[in-house]
């Protein structure tokens, strides 16, 4: 029962905490001092943007990175939730109220630019506003996922790769929950084209995103790991690979495909190269004056006895999830997807959980949690001393 629950956990944030956190609510209070300051671009049209949601993670980077670029932005939100992270940049926002589920007036006999849709958690809700909005805006671009490729079974899924569009049978209910989430995603693409067209249809397909406002803690281990320094637990096979993206380089990276008019469909994927656990491990590892060694626990039994399925961004490299950090990129770099160093992501997400922004509350049941890797790390690592042996 304890290795069901366990995966489980794992499920429910891998796939629907993780993936689809661009649709959740935010109540941060930290603002990133470090985002880019981006002049306004004198030779790209000023563009009125529509966002729906906006106020999540993913959201205010994008409006900061938009209004920094000269654009107008408007909200549509139900207005339970007060965007305080880049607070600053929302007295320039015109704050649209009502509900996607039975409540589109705001939206009606209005006009802009580009609509980004990152609160399309029903089919419905993107039929709905895509079909409202087809006459009125120029581009549409749905906030999707890598969730829509699973199963992962493949070693190099792109963005032609096909979709799980209906629900198979004879799935467990493990799989079931986590193929209804691509499903979704699926079909709700499918429903922006149908509208728009591809030739005004924009669609990103974000892999995990990190970095600054996170709400599912899900990545937040290897900073304040790395800042201890130590014998370093790194779970996975050596050839294991992790994929992530700073979810600043996905916020500015869509409006830079708005102005750029790129239709089409992309992965927002990162790293630029292929990196391993361990080689992730080692960089991110380079943020702190910490001395650091790592110990790589390769045997997938082991780490699943002790309930250890993912670490964000390693996620276990077997069965669905075996190509879950195979997905190409190659269209994102060749349309202007960049990154910023490892480093910058590991130092500011560190920075961002000391901060207020994080309640002491937060903070204390992340590091009481008896689940977590980072209390289990020393029994761990001796058990894994031991296993060693046996082995050997």
């Amino acid at each position: 029962m304890k290795k069901n629950n366990s995966r489980r956990t794992f499920i429910k944030k891998s796939t629907l905490a993780g993936l689809a956190i661009p649709l959740l609510g935010s109540t941060l209070v930290y603002c990133d001092s470090k985002a880019k300051k981006e002049p306004k671009s004198s030779d790209k049209k000023q563009l009125n943007i529509l966002i729906l949601g906006g106020t999540s993670f993913l959201g205010p980077h994008q409006i900061a990175y938009a209004i920094s670029r000269g654009h107008k932005v408007s909200t549509f939100t139900r207005g339970k939730t007060i965007p305080t992270i880049h607070q600053e940049v929302f007295k320039n926002v015109e704050q649209l109220i009502g509900d996607r589920e039975n409540n589109l007036k705001a939206l009606e006999n209005r006009t802009w630019d580009v609509v980004i849709d990152n609160s399309g958690r029903k089919v419905q809700w993107t039929k709905d506003t895509a079909n409202l909005l087809k006459d009125n805006v120029g581009i549409y671009m749905y906030t999707s996922s890598t969730g829509v490729y699973y199963p992962y079974k493949g070693n190099d899924i792109s963005e032609d790769t096909p979709l799980v569009l209906n629900m198979p049978e004879g799935l467990t209910e493990d799989q079931e929950y986590e193929q209804d989430y691509g499903i979704m995603k699926g079909n709700s693409e499918l429903e922006t084209i149908k509208a728009f067209g591809k030739e005004r249809s924009i669609i990103v397909r974000p892999t995990y995103m990190i970095g600054p406002g996170d709400k599912t803690d899900r990545f937040i281990h290897w900073p304040l790991r790395f800042a201890q320094g130590g014998n370093i637990l790194v779970p996975g096979k050596k050839e294991d690979l992790v994929q992530y993206c700073d979810v600043r380089d996905v916020a500015e990276w869509f409006i830079r495909l708005a102005e750029n008019k790129s239709y089409g469909i992309y992965n927002a994927v990162g790293p630029k190269e292929k990196q391993t656990v361990l080689e992730f491990a080692k960089e991110g590892a380079k943020t702190f004056d910490t001395e650091a060694s790592f110990t790589l626990v390769d045997d997938y039994e082991f780490l699943k006895d002790n309930n250890i399925f993912f670490t964000i961004p390693w996620v276990i490299a077997e069965g669905d999830h075996y190509g879950s950090a195979r997905i190409s990129n190659t269209r994102a770099l060749e349309n202007g997807l960049t990154y910023r160093p490892l480093k910058d992501t590991v130092k500011d997400t560190y920075d961002w959980w000391l901060s207020d922004a994080v309640s002491d509350e937060r903070k204390q049941n992340y590091a009481n949690d008896p689940n977590s890797l980072m209390a289990k790390e020393n029994e761990m690592l001796s058990k894994w001393k031991k296993h060693q042996g046996i082995k050997n």
